[in-house]
Order: C-alpha cells, then sequence, then structure tokens
C-alpha cells in the first residue's frame, strides 16, 4: 500500500459528525454551511460579525433587538453551540436563526460564541476561547468598551450563559470559572441554561476520549469530579432535556448531582416529552419548540 493510500485510511469517525484520515486531515460530514449576519432587522433583530482574536480567529456573532434603546439595558446572553465539540458555528443556518428567534422573544442581547473546533483543537481549547470571549464581552462593563451595542445596550449585572449539547457543557463550565475568579467585580452571572447537555460519568464516552485523552473523571465533562461544584457562579440553573434524547439520562444525572453539592442555587428542569436531542433547531416552528423558546426566554427576565 502506497503512503498516499495509507493516509486516506480512517483513523477515527464519528458519524454523521467528522471523521479524521490517517494522514491528519478532518473531515467534517455536518455542520459547515453558513448564513451572513444581517444589518436589516430578522425578526425584529439585527446582527453582525466580529473578530475578538485575530491571532487565533477566535470571533463571535453578536445580536441586538431594534427596540433596545440606550435608557433601558438588556440581559446580556452569552450563547455556546453544541456539536460534540467539533462542528457547527455561530453563523450555522441551524444557530443563526435560533439566536434571533431567542434574541426576539427574550429581548436580550447575545453573543454568539465561535470557538475553536476539536479535534484539530484539543479540549480544552474550546472552553479557553469561549472564556476569552466573555472576558471580552465583561471588559464592557464600564461602558468603555470598543463594541457600542455592548456598552450602549447590555446590562452587565444580568448575565446569563447559555448552550446546547457540548455547549450546554461549556457554559456550565464557565459559570464554574466564574465562580472561582476575581476578575469580574462589575459583572453579575444570573444563571445558566444547558440544553440536552453532554456530560459524562465515571465510563467510558468514545468521543470525549479522543478529543481529550484523559481520565473520564475530568471535571469539564463529570461535574461529579469536580470538588469545588459547590462553588457554580450563577444564582440559578435551567436544564432542559428531550424524551427521546440519547443524552437525557446525562441531564438528570447533572440535576440530582447539581442538587447534592451543596451549590444554593435554584436548580429547575424541563422535559420535552416525546422529543430527540435539539429537535428545536430542526423543527423549530413546532409547539414544543416553541414552549422551550418561551420557557428560555422567561428565565432571562425573572427575578
Amino acid at each position: 500500500m502506497d503512503s498516499s493510500s495509507s493516509k486516506s485510511e480512517i483513523e477515527f469517525e464519528c458519524f454523521p459528525m467528522f471523521r479524521v484520515l490517517k494522514g491528519g486531515v478532518v473531515e467534517r460530514i455536518a455542520g459547515t454551511e453558513t448564513v451572513p449576519p444581517s444589518d436589516v432587522p430578522q425578526n425584529g433583530v439585527l446582527s453582525k460579525d466580529l473578530v475578538i482574536s485575530p491571532e487565533t480567529g477566535v470571533s463571535a456573532r453578536l445580536y441586538l433587538p431594534t427596540a433596545a434603546s440606550p435608557d433601558r439595558n438588556l440581559p446580556l446572553l452569552l450563547y455556546i453551540h453544541g456539536g460534540g465539540f467539533c462542528i457547527e458555528s455561530p453563523f450555522s443556518p441551524l444557530y443563526h436563526p435560533h439566536l434571533v428567534s431567542l434574541v426576539s422573544k427574550a429581548n436580550v442581547v447575545a453573543v454568539s460564541v465561535h470557538y475553536r473546533l476539536c479535534p484539530e483543537n484539543p479540549i480544552p481549547v474550546p472552553y479557553d476561547d469561549t472564556w476569552q470571549v466573555f472576558l471580552w464581552a465583561a471588559a464592557h462593563s464600564s461602558g468603555q468598551g470598543p463594541e457600542p451595542w455592548l456598552n450602549h445596550h447590555a446590562d452587565f449585572g444580568r448575565v446569563f450563559f447559555a448552550g446546547d449539547s457540548a455547549g450546554a457543557n461549556i457554559a456550565h463550565n464557565m459559570a464554574m470559572r466564574a465562580g472561582s475568579t476575581t476578575q469580574l467585580s462589575d459583572v453579575t452571572i444570573s444563571g445558566i441554561v444547558l440544553v440536552h447537555p453532554y456530560f459524562g460519568k465515571n465510563e467510558p464516552d468514545r468521543l470525549w476520549d479522543y478529543i481529550c485523552p484523559s481520565e473520564v473523571h475530568n471535571p469539564l465533562f463529570n461535574p461529579a469530579a469536580d470538588t469545588n461544584l459547590s462553588n457554580l457562579g450563577c444564582g440559578k440553573v435551567l436544564i432542559f432535556v428531550g424524551g427521546k434524547d440519547f443524552l437525557k439520562n446525562r441531564g438528570l444525572w447533572y440535576y440530582e448531582t447539581l442538587k447534592k453539592s451543596g451549590w444554593g442555587g435554584a436548580v429547575e428542569m424541563v422535559e420535552s416529552e416525546g422529543e430527540a436531542h435539539v429537535f428545536y433547531l430542526f423543527n423549530p416552528d413546532c409547539e414544543k419548540a416553541g414552549d422551550l423558546l418561551q420557557k428560555f426566554a422567561s428565565f432571562m427576565n425573572l427575578d
């Protein structure tokens, strides 16, 4: 067998997301399509893209309701997309309309994070990139940052982390970092929203083991292994699970683990009966997707 044939052999495959060839080439099977932002309102929402780190390419898509006014600041949502840490982006035709709908419904300012993907960028790169974007956003709390939408419209006393699947995992870990830092004197993390979260227990997980070849008790993946879980840096948590989601039991387990941790906040779990993983992205007009969106939006607007 010649070297070119050897390099085209599959080393690892996680269908239907991606495969890695023995030559090191990553072939993404899904999650590569993009749509542009819009300076014309979509459902009453403007959007634009910003590069946060020219050195790494880390960036974000920002969303602002057209009804926003400088005399009333809005909650700030930092959203982290899913895709097993390996596919998708904020610019996806799945995630962009979801954020438009969520921002419109909730009347919030949103920063949707474009982190570098695994496996080319192994764990903890997606976490570090997301934290970098958050610190960039938090630097606007004085009203003197480089981005006018955040200076004039974001309420840094009402900040939320949220994400789905792997993005929910990252959202949880951002709240853990927030709970252990002294950098955020002017920022309050009010809550986190974890939609169909991707966590692990004390058992092997084929994808996680590939992108993070370390012990399964890594607290990034297994919150029960985190001795500081009670220091989760927010006051409330909302968890969504799908009745037919293959990750449902992991969401239930996280809920029970957090309740037993000694953390002093309020945690709530909502099940979409009969629904599969991230169903609302693929069928956003169904009744249960609307229910999820409404609950998500209400969570960010309740004291």
